[in-house]
């Protein structure tokens, strides 16, 4: 039987990556290779689930699509997947590097949440679902380039929580205008804020308040990250490139200065600059 996946799929999925998410696309740069087509696949995967959300008016459409997704993973959809290249080439990574589908099937579950405009509840339901996003993408990763172990998933878990958090920051203007708040509840009204100060658009004291507090708790998980990233096989480390994204990012979120209402922008020079110079440091400090 033919493996699944051809160079023109293969393509596509850079292509498509390489347009809606730049930091992981430019992260692949520095892998080699057959690592990279996977690691494509992979993050293409991501990008067509994310963008499920934008693509639907009502929620049942979008489960409908996560769905199709989950069942063509387990090997019950209907039909083959020859016209869905990003299928494809991501049925040809999980065979070729033993990813659990499992944890595939996690990440789609997890995303079920987008497709409503409930708001994210505390900042423990936003961890577990940063970890069940960008943790499980970042376990994976590694799987790819590198078997992972047990120390690579709890390293994989304190990255995802680093990284996830530090983009419903960045994205929060985006998602208030539509109606959709991923800063935890919680944390709000702890501060005395609430849905209508984000969805109001402006910076307020609390509000500040409470985004300062989300980002403390963002680089209390990415110091943790790096803290067990120095310990990981060589190899697997490259997976954690997106690391000094973060890092980058909430050091410039911290600043007073900041309006964190101001569509977030990191041009791509700066993160292919970031990128290569964590390419060569122990930790991406």
């Amino acid at each position: 039987m033919s493996e699944p996946g051809g160079e023109a799929d293969a393509a596509l999925c850079a292509a498509l990556v390489r347009g809606a998410d730049f930091d992981r696309y430019a992260a692949t740069l520095f892998v080699d290779p057959p690592s990279r087509r996977s690691l494509l696949a992979l993050y293409a995967f991501n990008t067509e689930i994310v963008r499920i959300r934008e693509q639907v008016s009502q929620p049942l459409p979008g489960e409908i699509r996560l769905q199709w997704w989950a069942d063509t993973l387990a090997g019950s959809g209907h039909g083959g997947v020859e016209g869905n290249p990003v299928a494809a080439e991501l049925l040809r990574a999980v065979s070729r590097h033993a990813l659990p589908v499992a944890a595939l099937s996690q990440l789609i579950e997890a995303h079920f949440f987008d497709l409503y405009n409930d708001p994210m509840p505390d900042v423990t339901a936003l961890e577990a679902y940063a970890a069940d996003t960008d943790g499980t993408l970042l376990a994976l990763a590694a799987r790819i380039v590198d078997q992972g172990s047990g120390a690579i998933d709890h390293l994989a878990r304190h990255a995802g929580m680093a990284l996830g958090l530090t983009r419903a920051i960045a994205r929060l203007p985006f998602d208030a205008s539509r109606r959709q708040l991923f800063l935890p509840l919680e944390l709000l009204q702890r501060h005395g804020s609430n849905e209508a100060d984000a969805y109001a658009g402006k910076e307020t004291p609390a509000l500040r308040q409470a985004l300062n507090d989300l980002i403390a708790i963002a680089l209390k998980h990415l110091d943790a990250a790096q803290q067990l990233l120095a310990e990981a096989p060589p190899a697997a480390r490259r997976a954690f490139l997106p690391l000094a994204l973060a890092r980058r990012d909430l050091g410039v979120m911290a600043e007073a200065d900041t309006d964190l209402f101001t569509p977030f922008d990191r041009s791509r020079l700066t993160t292919l600059w970031t990128l290569w110079k964590a390419s060569r440091s122990r930790s991406f400090r």
